[in-house]
């Protein structure tokens, strides 16, 4: 009997980076590919401790690459496709937003072609909670699976297209899909422009750390390993067709955030700066997951553990983002895959 191939699209990325080792070190029964085209935030060091174990294989492809995304459906003959890959830094999006088309849109297009053409078992889209928009302040409300999607920015508009599109292919095609859209993720390897390791490297450097507005917009926070867990079940046991919101029920404003990593190393606020807003800056997010609860999923993380977790992760491993700061993460690939 033949080993079940799950392909993991953006497996060099964050989430994406955490769940290729969550799934090749939980089912050493499956053969995972980690597909990624390690643009800026594909960082293949985070694997060097599996890159050895047989079930593990990379393949570095562009999903937006038709010819070449069908011919490798074609050869491996997935079982399941679950699909990270995306241009995914909102500021980024404002400036470019040609790049979060073509791959966010495009891309899933041409991966939803290939899993239809070779019947994939599941596909699996991991989505975000932005595609809904943004809530106002009251507590008492939160995005739901039956929230209308009203993105703000380029990059949220360009993931709503894409799950559209996910949409339409289990509705025309039948195509056996998920969509999952989480909050805010934090947790080991959370690529260095982001607000908590961000946060986090400045504050060990005593270099200021910048804040969009006053800081009071909310976000809530749900920790990597906790969304990993959650997308292997909605893998495995998620009915087709549907979608599953995952969030940690973790809010805080992004002021709170940065004051807690400051505090934890007993640095001074004085760090803090407050700068210019960012163009069409949602107020709050905020996730009801009781669909993925009833399915079987709980977080483990609490934002006051999951935090003190994640700073004592970058704490140990200064070498890890010293060098994606430094960019010298990005010649890993040419080193150690190509070709003597």
């Amino acid at each position: 009997m033949s080993k079940k191939k799950i392909l993991i699209t953006g497996g060099a990325g964050f989430i994406g980076g955490n769940f290729v080792q969550y799934m090749v070190e939980k089912y050493p029964q499956y053969d995972i590919y980690n597909l990624d085209l390690l643009t800026y935030a594909g960082d293949l060091t985070k694997h060097q401790d599996i890159e050895k174990k047989g079930n593990y294989h990379f393949v570095k492809l562009d999903i937006a690459d038709r010819e070449a995304i069908m011919e490798l459906f074609e050869k491996e003959k997935f079982d399941f496709v679950t699909h990270f890959a995306a241009e995914s830094h909102v500021d980024r999006s404002i400036t470019e937003p040609e790049i979060f088309v073509r791959t966010n849109v495009l891309g899933t297009q041409v991966l939803l072609d290939a899993a239809k053409r070779i019947g994939v078992k599941k596909f699996v889209h991991v989505s975000t909670d932005e595609v809904y928009g943004e809530l106002d302040f009251d507590p008492k409300t939160f995005f739901t699976e039956e929230t209308p999607l009203e993105p703000n920015s380029p990059y949220s508009a360009s993931k709503a297209s894409s799950d559209l599109l996910v949409r339409a292919y289990h509705e025309t095609f039948g195509l056996p899909v998920n969509i999952t859209r989480c909050s805010n993720n934090y947790g080991p390897y959370h690529f260095p422009e982001k607000l908590i390791p961000l946060t986090i490297s400045r504050v060990l450097n005593d270099q200021t750390v910048p804040v969009y507005g006053n800081g009071k917009n909310i976000r809530d926070w749900l920790h990597v390993l906790d969304h990993c867990k959650a997308i292997d079940l909605v893998m495995h046991d998620g009915v087709n067709g549907e979608v599953y919101n995952i969030g940690g029920h973790n809010e805080r404003t992004n002021l709170e955030v940065v004051r807690t990593i400051i505090s934890t190393l007993e640095k001074s606020e004085v760090l803090i700066e407050f700068v210019n807003d960012r163009l069409g800056h949602d107020k709050r997010y905020a996730i009801d997951p009781t669909k993925l609860e009833k399915l079987g999923w709980k977080p483990e993380f609490n934002f006051e553990t999951g935090i003190a977790q994640t700073i004592q992760w970058y704490l140990d491993n200064k070498e890890w983002w010293e060098q994606i700061i430094s960019g010298e993460y990005k010649g890993y690939f040419e080193k150690q895959y190509t070709m003597k």
